[in-house]
C-alpha cells in the first residue's frame, strides 16, 4: 500500500486545526498555530505545483468542515435533494480551495526567505481579503480572536485583518522553529508585545437608550396567504407591545423586526398602516425587514424605517445578495433559490444611513456582515448605531448561526459602535463597541427583548480609512515574492 506523502498529512492537519478554531468547536487558541503544519510542508517542497496542491487539499478540507451546513441549505431549501446537495457543496469546496492553493504556492517561496514571518502574514491577509470580491466570504482567521483582549486592540485600526496577520505571524514563527532555522529569523515576533501599547478596549457600560428586538420564530415552510400574513403582523405587534409595556418607567426609542421568510411589502398599504400605528402608539422609531420594489417591479431585500409620527422616513436596499439564497448564480439554474419571491432579488446600489431625529442609524442585512469594508461605510457616513437584521433559520441547527454572530461582533469592534441584532429565530443579540456579547434571546423561541444601547459619533481609524491594511499587505507580499524570485534567477 502506497504511503500518503507527509506534506499532505501536514496540510490536512492545518485544515483540522482551522476547523477546530471556529464554531462548532470554537477552540480559539488553535488559530495562532493552525497554519504552521502546512507552512512546514511547503517550505520543504520545491515544486510549485506540489505546493499549490498541498494548500488546495487544506482548503478543500477546511471549507468542507467549516461550511458543512451549506449542503443542508441546498438540499432542503434549494430543493435539489441530499445527493445533489452534496455534489454542489463539493463543487463549492473545490472552488473556494483555490485561495488556499495560491497561498501555499506563494508561501513556498516566502518561507525560504529571511522575511518569512512578516511575509507569510502579509500574504495570508492579501489572499484572505479576496474571498468577498471573488464570490463568497465567511470566517476570516482573525474572527477567532474575539475573546483575546490584546489582539482585539488592533480591530479599530486594521479591521479583522490585523488579527489574521498576528495569527499568521505566530504560525510562521512556529514553523520556522520546527524547521530549526536561524534564531535571528524569529526576531520579528518581538514586535507582538508592543500591541499592549495600543488603547485598551472600551470598558463595559450600560446603554443610555432602550430598544426592543423582536424574534418571531417563523417557520420557513409556512404557506403565505393574505390571512397568514395578517396573523403574523398581529403576532409581531403583540410581541412588540408586550416588550414596550413591560417597563413603563423607561420608554424604548427603537423597535426592530428582523428579516423574515414572509412577504411583508414596503409598498403594501395594509402593512404600512400596521407599521405606522405601532410607531405612533409606542412613540418609537420602528425598523422592519421588508420586500421593496424597484420602479419596474424587481424585488429588493430591504429595511424600512418609520418615524414616531407614523411616516416612512427611509429605506435601505440590500447591496450584497446571497448566492442561492436570493439569486441563483450561473450555471446552477437547476437549483431553487431559497427566497419565496418570484424571480431573483435585485441588488441595492447605495449605502443608506437612516435618520432618527437627532441621530442616524446604519442597517445591514444578513450576509452583508461578512464584508468589513462595506459595513464600516455606514459608520463612515454618520451612523451612530449599527443594526443587523437577519433570518438565520435557513442555516438549520448547525454551527452557521454561531459563526455568523462571531462575524457580526467583529463589525462592532472595528467601528466602535453598539450593534443591535434582530433575527427570525436566533441569534438575537446586543453587542457593545468592544465586540462583547451582552445578551441573547434563546434560539427557536418567539420572544422580544428590551436592551440597552448608546449612540457613538467618534470614528475609528478603520472606519475612516477602510481596508488600507490588506492593500499594504498585498504590496509587501508581492515585494517579498518578487525579491526572492529575482535572487534565485
Amino acid at each position: 500500500m502506497k504511503r500518503v506523502p507527509t506534506k499532505y498529512l501536514l496540510a490536512a492537519l492545518s485544515a483540522v486545526l482551522l476547523i477546530l478554531a471556529f464554531p462548532r468547536f470554537d477552540v480559539a487558541w488553535l488559530a495562532p498555530i493552525a497554519l504552521a503544519p502546512m507552512l512546514v510542508a511547503v517550505e520543504r517542497e520545491r515544486r510549485p505545483l506540489r505546493c499549490f496542491l498541498t494548500g488546495y487539499l487544506c482548503g478543500v478540507i477546511y471549507w468542507f468542515g467549516v461550511c458543512y451546513w451549506i449542503q443542508f441549505v441546498l438540499a432542503v431549501y434549494g430543493g435539489i435533494g441530499g445527493t445533489a446537495g452534496w455534489a454542489v457543496f463539493m463543487l463549492f469546496c473545490l472552488a473556494k480551495a483555490v485561495h488556499m492553493g495560491f497561498f501555499a504556492l506563494g508561501a513556498g517561496i516566502v518561507m525560504r526567505t529571511a522575511w518569512a514571518i512578516p511575509g507569510i502574514a502579509a500574504l495570508w491577509v492579501a489572499i484572505e481579503a479576496t474571498h468577498g470580491p471573488l464570490g463568497f466570504a465567511w470566517l476570516a482567521l482573525g474572527n477567532a480572536g474575539l475573546e483575546m483582549g490584546i489582539p482585539m486592540r488592533l480591530a479599530p485600526y486594521t479591521g479583522v485583518y490585523g488579527l489574521s496577520f498576528v495569527f499568521a505571524m505566530m504560525a510562521a514563527a512556529l514553523a520556522i522553529a520546527v524547521l530549526r532555522r536561524p534564531r535571528r529569523q524569529l526576531l520579528w515576533v518581538a514586535v507582538l508585545p508592543l500591541l499592549i501599547l495600543l488603547p485598551r478596549l472600551p470598558d463595559f457600560q450600560r446603554g443610555t437608550e432602550t430598544a426592543v428586538l423582536a424574534q418571531p420564530n417563523i417557520s420557513d415552510t409556512v404557506r403565505w396567504t393574505p390571512q397568514a400574513v395578517a396573523q403574523l403582523e398581529q403576532r409581531l405587534v403583540f410581541l412588540s407591545m408586550q416588550a414596550v409595556l413591560s417597563d413603563k418607567q423607561r420608554a424604548p426609542q427603537l423597535i426592530a423586526w428582523p428579516e423574515v421568510p414572509a412577504p411583508l411589502y414596503a409598498d403594501d398599504p395594509t402593512f404600512l398602516k400596521v407599521a405606522g400605528d405601532l410607531a405612533r402608539v409606542t412613540r418609537t422609531w420602528f425598523l422592519a425587514g421588508v420586500v421593496g420594489h424597484q420602479p419596474d417591479g424587481g424585488p429588493l431585500n430591504s429595511a424600512l424605517l418609520v418615524a414616531p409620527s407614523g411616516e416612512v422616513v427611509g429605506r435601505y436596499d440590500k447591496v450584497h445578495l446571497v448566492p442561492f439564497g436570493e439569486f441563483v448564480p450561473w450555471p446552477f439554474g437547476f437549483a431553487n433559490k431559497i427566497s419565496t419571491e418570484i424571480g431573483d432579488f435585485r441588488a441595492g446600489t447605495n449605502v443608506v444611513v437612516l435618520p432618527m431625529g437627532d441621530h442616524r442609524m446604519g442597517t445591514f442585512i444578513c450576509y452583508e456582515s461578512v464584508f468589513p469594508n462595506f459595513v464600516r461605510q455606514f459608520a463612515a457616513n454618520g451612523a451612530e448605531l449599527l443594526v443587523n437584521i437577519s433570518n438565520d433559520s435557513w442555516f438549520g441547527k448547525g454551527a452557521a448561526r454561531v459563526q455568523h454572530l462571531k462575524i457580526v461582533r467583529m463589525r462592532a469592534a472595528e467601528n466602535r459602535r453598539w450593534l443591535l441584532r434582530s433575527t427570525n429565530d436566533g441569534i438575537t443579540a446586543t453587542i457593545d463597541p468592544a465586540g462583547r456579547l451582552l445578551g441573547t434571546l434563546p434560539n427557536y423561541v418567539e420572544a422580544a427583548s428590551r436592551t440597552g444601547y448608546s449612540y457613538v459619533k467618534e470614528k475609528t481609524f478603520y472606519t475612516r480609512h477602510g481596508d488600507w491594511f490588506p492593500m499594504l499587505c498585498a504590496i509587501c507580499a508581492a515585494g517579498v515574492i518578487a525579491a526572492a524570485l529575482a535572487k534565485w534567477i
